[in-house]
């Protein structure tokens, strides 16, 4: 199993995705964490029959385990995920995720180099649907029934590389949870993710293909919740995988 299991109890199940692996996929024998997750958990279940005298104590016919997608991360993109194990746990973090309580951290490697320390990006995103990317517009789009929506990027300078050319790891918060928001939001700043194919520049494409970064070079290393059922908060947190990382 590609997918790591990090936490998991009778409502969650918390988990680290591998960059190119997709969360979840339509697509014909593609592998994808749910289904991975769904395997594991399969495996669980009838791991739990016991067996004595020739006898089955327990045994019946396992059933498809209930995993609610609660968020998702981009396929090249790698980081912490939290499911829900059954519809009132999906239903609670669901709240949390809209109401902002649910607390994600990134870490992204980026071409250039901010201005300051500390910065906020205000942006307004439209999905085009054609291309399948987002689009950083201006908020009037007249005659347009798909409206932009507000993306809101907080981030911080963690390090820079001694390199020829700037790269810089950032660490960054979102206060809305956009399509392709980070990577979007970024690329239009100035700062495009290293390894990110769709929205890189000619620079950071170049760059990236030097520097052997294959997968989007963004990480959500940190995750913040409260439990379902038991109202306590819980924080986890993974080194990323990523070798780019490595080297700050």
């Amino acid at each position: 199993m590609k997918a790591k299991v990090i936490y998991e109890d009778d409502h969650i199940l918390v988990s680290y995705k591998p960059a190119g692996l997709a969360t979840q996929t339509g697509k014909v024998g593609q592998q994808d964490m749910v289904s991975e997750l769904k395997n594991y958990l399969m495996g669980k279940q009838r791991g739990k029959e016991r067996c004595a005298g020739g006898q089955c104590v327990g045994a019946q016919r396992a059933t498809a385990p209930y995993l609610g997608v609660i968020h998702r991360l981009d396929q090249p993109v790698e980081g912490l995920l939290v499911f829900a194990k059954n519809s009132k746990a999906a239903a609670a973090l669901t709240a949390q995720l809209s109401q902002g309580t649910l607390n994600k951290q990134y870490y992204a490697v980026v071409s250039g180099q901010p201005v300051d320390k500390f910065g906020e990006l205000v942006d307004y995103l439209w999905k085009d649907t054609a291309s399948g990317s987002a689009i950083v517009v201006d908020n009037q789009m007249p005659g347009d029934r798909h409206l932009p929506k507000k993306a809101v990027l907080e981030y911080r300078v963690i390090d820079r590389l001694s390199t020829q050319e700037p790269v810089t790891l950032l660490d960054i918060h979102i206060d809305t949870g956009r399509f392709h928001q980070i990577r979007a939001q970024l690329s239009h700043a100035g700062l495009p993710i290293l390894g990110d194919s769709r929205y890189g520049s000619e620079q950071s494409k170049l760059l990236s293909q030097r520097m052997g970064v294959r997968n989007v070079a963004l990480c959500a290393y940190r995750i913040v919740l409260k439990h379902p059922t038991t109202g306590k908060i819980l924080e986890f947190e993974e080194k990323p995988l990523g070798t780019i990382f490595s080297q700050f």
